[in-house]
């Protein structure tokens, strides 16, 4: 175990602040992903954008602290650090305020950025992050920049209205892996025009004969998750817990699979153990808690 490869796993994405009813968190998709890739013992990068404020500072030093790198964090000296307010339903979902206009809505594609695609093994992506023109266009050029054989993630992470048949069908023509929850399915089938099918594992594969895809994977909260490839097929129940929050749980599921996908393991062992990590997370505060030594143990 102590040999292990080490993978290069990025994302490239927003990283914000949530505004919890408890407090701020460090959040964003990409970056709760990245965070858990590092705690799960491989290389995970955030490429992102940040503003030249106290925010923007504050996670510099979070990352840091953390210790993920921060070498491909752009600082925009116009645009704030981007906030979103989170409040949590009677069932504990989050719901989600997103601020528009905020720095990475405005990546720009640079050398270091080339310098990362082109070695990682694995790029996160997501819907969100691709709203604005600037950033689509520079999410759109490194993934371009990746090696053919990278492994490439798309996360829909439909939310609010910023997203587009457009973005998303050109998101799955260039993915490896897609990976969307039971609530999203429905929208997403409607908006790329499918015909009406019996199951979520029957629009699973019609998506995976669609976009020549190696995995789907459809997520349903404290009912566990349904992973899909050309030949198989892992359902998995879940895991009971005391849940907190959802803050975050999806991308840990997230990260743990694609971990676990790069290792080679089986699809039954990706599916527990995302399961395992997304359903830890949804007992904590926040998208990016400390994993305690027990879970870590299971885990790798």
């Amino acid at each position: 175990m102590k040999n292990r490869k080490k993978y290069i796993i990025a994302s490239i994405g927003e990283i914000l602040w949530d505004m919890l009813p408890c407090g701020k968190k460090i959040g964003g998709a990409p970056t709760n992903f990245a965070y858990h890739v590092s705690a799960l013992g491989h290389h995970g990068i955030i490429a992102s954008r940040i503003g030249k404020d106290k925010l923007g500072k504050e996670i510099f030093d979070y990352l840091t602290n953390c210790g993920l790198t921060t070498r491909y964090i752009q600082v925009d000296p116009i645009h704030p650090t981007g906030t979103v307010d989170v409040k949590i339903d009677k069932k504990e979902y989050p719901e989600y305020i997103i601020k528009q206009n905020v720095a990475w809505d405005f990546f720009k594609f640079e050398k270091k950025w080339k310098e990362l695609a082109k070695k990682a093994d694995a790029i996160y992506f997501c819907t969100l992050s691709q709203r604005s023109s600037k950033s689509y266009h520079a999410i759109k050029e490194f993934l371009k920049h990746t090696r053919e054989d990278t492994v490439k993630v798309f996360d829909i992470n439909l939310r609010q209205n910023f997203f587009s048949a457009r973005i998303i069908t050109e998101s799955l023509e260039k993915s490896s892996i897609l990976k969307l929850n039971d609530e999203e399915l429905p929208t997403l089938i409607d908006l790329l025009g499918f015909r009406k099918k019996e199951s979520q594992e029957e629009y699973c594969r019609a998506l995976i004969k669609e976009y020549n895809l190696d995995l789907v994977c459809v997520t349903k909260g404290k009912k566990g998750s349904l992973l899909i490839t050309k030949k198989e097929v892992a359902r998995q129940s879940g895991y009971l817990t005391n849940v907190v929050d959802t803050v975050g749980a999806g991308d840990a599921f997230t990260a743990a699979m694609v971990v676990k996908y790069l290792e080679g393991k089986s699809l039954r062992e990706m599916s527990e153990a995302a399961n395992k990590l997304g359903s830890w997370v949804s007992s904590q505060v926040g998208g990016m808690p400390p994993i305690e030594k027990e879970i870590l143990k299971e885990l790798l």
